[in-house]
């Protein structure tokens, strides 16, 4: 099943070749030297699904790609102990904490405007050293077999009842978990946020490693419900069609509604950070938005101008999450640590 995706993706990317090669080819101060670069990049964003992607830019612009796999958290703390000397070009981060967090470091250098511009302000670092490459929501992913719509609670905070024991699941090393905990203390507050922790725990929520990992247990029914990034419904539905498995989007500024953002940027440390901007310059094309919205097992949310979110998604302007600044994510992440694991969510 896992070739015939990548099959179908291969096959997707192919259909923009002719526009993707001549944007993939502009400058951002590119030279010919660049022909022959291997580029370094810590990807947070799961192999399976990004690499027949960076395997087109590659083919487009014969730049060789070495790329790390990994949580998007863990890797921002490997740049962070690699310091100075880490190999790393660029970071594509699942979530804005943890690139905000490097960020917050001065890891990250600031990008030409050529690229910040491409989104709208709302969705690139306020200190121009990252940029938004597509956007989320958090979401509710509830089995169709076991609830309807009308039984679940319409706020993040009703899961704390003991009608749910045992029936929730959540990823809580995962970043996008942990940027929600952020959202949730930025705008709730830590007592309330170390309340509905610790009242979740106790109603026996189990924790997986991977959001991939809670829709997979919400089809199987090993749990009813969980806490999720919004597009995982659509890779799930790449390998089970029929699995019964739907999104509830919670509204009204609840920090279950967080819209976050997929980010990248170029370390200070790169020696090569103009052909590090041609991959950028690739995410942020035609054919890189095309891919992340409409691609197989892919439903994000484009933020350049001019490509169509996936039909059937509500618009991002009606997603009534936390308004809060990105920025604010990254410098919050270490006191959300500090918290989770203090509740015994990440020990």
């Amino acid at each position: 099943m896992l070739a015939v995706t990548w099959a179908r993706a291969l096959i997707f990317l192919a259909v923009s070749a002719v526009a993707s090669m001549a944007l993939a080819l502009a400058a951002t101060g590119a030279d010919s030297a660049a022909q022959k670069t291997t580029l370094t990049v810590y990807s947070g964003r799961e192999e399976k699904f990004v690499k027949p992607l960076l395997d087109r830019f590659t083919r487009l612009t014969k730049i060789e790609l070495k790329v790390r796999y990994g949580d998007s958290a863990e890797l921002a703390a490997t740049i962070g102990e690699e310091g100075k000397n880490s190999p790393a070009d660029v970071f594509f981060s699942q979530d804005a904490g943890a690139i905000g967090a490097i960020a917050q470091e001065g890891r990250l250098k600031v990008l030409p405007a050529a690229i910040l511009n491409r989104v709208p302000k709302r969705f690139r670092a306020a200190g121009k050293r990252w940029v938004g490459v597509s956007g989320r929501a958090r979401v509710v992913a509830y089995n169709r077999d076991a609830l309807k719509p009308s039984q679940l609670p319409k706020t993040i905070w009703g899961y704390t009842r003991p009608a749910w024991k045992g029936k929730i699941g959540l990823p809580p090393t995962n970043s996008s978990f942990q940027a929600f905990v952020t959202a949730m203390r930025l705008s709730a507050g830590n007592d309330r946020t170390r309340d509905w922790l610790t009242a979740i725990k106790a109603n026996d929520a189990k924790f997986y490693a991977r959001n991939s990992q809670v829709i997979a247990a919400v089809a199987s029914r090993e749990v009813e419900v969980g806490f999720v990034n919004h597009y995982y419904l659509y890779q799930l539905r790449e390998e089970q069609p029929n699995a019964p498995v739907a999104n509830y989007f919670l509204t009204n500024g609840d920090p279950g509604a967080l819209v976050n953002v997929a980010g990248a940027g170029i370390l200070t440390s790169s020696k090569r950070a103009k052909t590090a901007e041609r991959l950028l310059a690739f995410l942020l094309s035609k054919e890189g938005q095309n891919y992340f919205a409409n691609g197989p097992g892919r439903a994000e949310y484009p933020l350049v101008a001019g490509i169509k979110a996936r039909a059937g998604l509500p618009p991002l302007s009606k997603i009534q999450g936390p308004r809060i600044s990105f920025w604010r994510l990254g410098r919050e992440l270490p006191s959300t640590l500090k918290l989770l694991n203090e509740v015994g969510y990440t020990r």
